[in-house]
């Protein structure tokens, strides 16, 4: 395996280990590089470690280093490849003894948090074109000058008032709140800014001052943070209606660049002109089409009249047309209710003729039908066997109601039954004969 190779697995596994950690120690064996990096050595009584800290965390640091300063560095660990040394990527620094002054702003932000004092629901909107800003930070502060040159460029138009104050000390926080409640009071400036600049966690302490705070969300006046560098981090940023990472760029916040202004007004000038003369070119055809359609009265009665002289003609000739149609509509109707009128004494000699005609067609038809009946009915008294009973004739049945036909059928002693033209009689077999017949 390549040593290249070793130590690339190698930094990858101490970098997958170990996260970002927070390691005190003694700086030792101090080097300013010309490229702005800083290299140094963390050490206790019993080992070290060496340092990188590159410029572009070097220049947010506020302070400088030194041989022998007791420090805590939140770093990375990793292995330079290239030499194969073991190193730390410092990424912040803090003097030693301030572990418990960040342990303590980290639980107090937490409750105000809880409490709901930074909830966004409750930040002010900054003012889009402020009159008047007024600045609340100490008049020796490089955060001053930086805010006045930055307004001066963008914004000379408007006015500035400083409430002065100190920003660092044990009575800096009272003296900053005393400085915020004159800005309310006086109630002359439409916008503050509160900046400082950038230093060490104790340096800025007293913006992480619990009543500072609670006075920067009472503040009838929107207040811009701009505390420090852009890693520096206080309560009063939380608190604010708005936080800059830096004081420039909370005068950039606060204002807007005049030539910006110069520029919007420029174009919204540009854009209502071209609208205006847009209007005008729409309102002078409107006004061609308008004169064109535009008649002398006198001529327009002439106009008028004739309309009316031919809707007259129009009108008397419909008038004409439609009173003929309807005569001889009129006409057409007498015709048709002449044909319709009903003819009483010949419709009566049709009646009586019909009725005539029809009583004798049903006396034909009813002698008709009375010779077909007593034909029907001899034929009937021919066929009845009762007829035939009454000529001397009787019906033979036996025992099970069948009809005798052959005297061989029946047997000696057997009961029969024989059915005369006026009644029955029961009778029973001696002996039976045969008849030859011829």
């Amino acid at each position: 395996m390549p040593v290249s190779r070793l130590n690339r697995l190698v930094r990858e596994r101490l970098e997958a280990a170990f996260p970002l950690c927070w390691v005190a120690g003694e700086i030792s064996n101090l080097s300013y590089a010309a490229s702005g990096h800083v290299y140094f050595s963390l050490k206790d009584a019993e080992a070290q470690v060496r340092c990188a800290m590159f410029r572009n965390r070097a220049q947010l640091l506020g302070w400088r280093l030194a041989d022998g300063q007791r420090v805590e560095a939140r770093a990375l660990v990793t292995l330079y490849e290239a030499r194969g040394d073991f190193q730390l990527n410092v990424e912040n620094l803090r003097k030693a003894g301030l572990g418990d002054l960040y342990e303590r702003f980290l639980q107090l932000k937490d409750r105000l948090t809880r409490e709901g004092l930074f909830a966004l629901e409750h930040k002010r909107p900054l003012p889009a074109f402020p009159g008047a800003i007024g600045i609340i930070t100490s008049p020796q502060a490089a955060a001053l000058r930086d805010v006045l040159t930055t307004l001066a460029r963008r914004a000379p138009h408007v006015r500035l008032i400083l409430y002065p104050t100190p920003v660092q000390g044990e009575s800096a926080a009272a003296q900053i709140i005393d400085a915020l409640n004159q800005a309310n009071r006086r109630a002359e400036c439409d916008v503050l800014i509160l900046c400082r600049g950038g230093g060490s966690l104790e340096d800025l302490w007293a913006f992480n001052d619990e009543a500072l705070a609670r006075a920067l969300r009472n503040s009838a006046l929107p207040v811009i943070a701009g505390i420090g560098h852009e890693t520096d981090v206080t309560l009063a940023d939380f608190a604010a209606d708005q936080r800059a990472p830096t004081p420039t760029a909370a005068a950039e916040l606060a204002a807007p660049e005049r030539a910006a202004l110069h520029r919007r007004l420029d174009a919204g000038h540009a854009a209502l002109s071209r609208q205006i003369r847009h209007i005008l070119e729409l309102r002078g055809q409107q006004l061609d089409l308008l004169a064109g359609r535009l008649i002398h009265p006198a001529r327009r009665l002439a106009t008028q009249s004739e309309q009316l002289h031919t809707l007259r003609q129009r009108l008397n000739g419909a008038l004409r047309l439609q009173s003929s149609r309807q005569q001889q509509t009129l006409a057409e109707l007498a015709h048709r209710l002449r044909l319709g009128r009903p003819r009483t004494a010949e419709r009566l000699r049709q009646l009586d003729t019909l009725r005539e005609w029809l009583s004798a067609r049903w006396r034909r038809h009813l002698n008709t039908r009375q010779e077909q009946l007593s034909r029907l009915s001899d034929g009937l008294s021919h066929l009845n066997p009762h007829a035939v009973l009454a000529r001397g004739y009787s019906i033979v049945t036996d025992a099970h109601g069948r009809i005798v036909r052959d005297s061989q059928t029946l047997a000696e002693n057997e009961h029969i039954r024989i059915r005369l033209y006026k009644g029955a009689l029961n009778a029973r077999v001696e002996t039976a004969e045969q008849e030859n017949q011829k």
